[in-house]
């Protein structure tokens, strides 16, 4: 459906439902094509909480998952140095002192 500016005015709330139901609603210029009406969709969201309940991990599974240990071996296992923990806090178990200073590497120019 195509409408001139003039009639659109006056048939808004018309050419609205016209777009929800899935009509082409095309609004015109002095019979030249200017803009087309489209609903707006609403995003889904992408995560539902619980998704991962049927996994059934202890809370000994969970912490393991998160130590230092773990961090080591996926360092080890990909070969870079990480950015977080030194080999020093790695082997004193992840414990970093207050005063030790994190290295980020730079980006070079």
């Amino acid at each position: 459906m195509q409408v001139n500016m003039l009639d659109a005015k006056s048939q808004l709330s018309k050419l609205v439902k016209a777009a929800l139901a899935g009509e082409d609603v095309i609004i015109a210029n002095k019979g030249t094509p200017a803009v087309r009406l489209v609903p707006v969709s609403t995003p889904q969201p992408s995560r539902k909480p619980g998704a991962w309940a049927h996994l059934n991990m202890t809370e000994a599974q969970i912490t393991d998952a998160f130590s230092a240990v773990t961090d080591a071996a996926i360092t080890r296992l990909f070969d870079v140095e990480s950015p977080h923990l030194s080999a020093a806090t790695i082997r004193a178990g992840g414990k970093r002192k207050l005063s030790e200073k994190v290295s980020r590497p730079r980006n070079k120019k």
